[in-house]
């Protein structure tokens, strides 16, 4: 049994999630011709706001990453890392899931982008994101919030 959890982010976080971030976008990112070792580590250290993320931990260690950013009466889903041998275990899910509720109780809308043929878009469908537009890097998706169930 895998032993995780998920924590809010501090500033001494940013160097391993951005080191978790090129592990995880690098066959991407290589498949797009965009992999940029440099880059790929600058992009998470430029975005990285405590206040608004968490990391997933994983028998003590990082092990992954979200960011729920605010913007314009919606959320941003930013940052969603998990290292490769966790991925397939239901982690992904769990933590998208609770999001996913936090945002439905607020009615806001989310926005996210991921990029084109990542293995991560089926995960986003799966929990009713729909494609908004798309280019030649990145597939931006949106999820409306769930109705409120009668009673709640």
């Amino acid at each position: 049994m895998l032993d995780w959890r998920l924590r809010p982010a501090s500033a001494a976080d940013v160097e391993a999630v951005a080191e978790l971030r090129a592990l995880v976008l690098r066959a991407d990112l290589e498949r797009l011709g965009r992999y940029d070792e440099q880059r790929v580590r600058q992009r998470l250290r430029d975005g990285f706001t405590p206040a608004h993320t968490w990391t997933i931990e994983a028998n003590g260690a990082v092990a992954g990453c979200v960011a729920l950013r605010p913007a314009d009466g919606a959320y941003w889903l930013e940052h969603f890392y998990l290292a490769p041998d966790l991925q397939g275990r239901g982690i992904g899910s769990a933590v998208l899931g609770g999001l996913l509720e936090r945002c439905d109780r607020e009615d806001a809308l989310i926005r996210l982008n991921v990029l084109r043929g990542s293995a991560a878009r089926r995960l986003y469908e799966r929990h009713g994101f729909t494609v908004e537009t798309e280019d030649d890097v990145d597939v931006f998706m949106v999820r409306e919030p769930a109705p409120a169930l009668p009673g709640h």
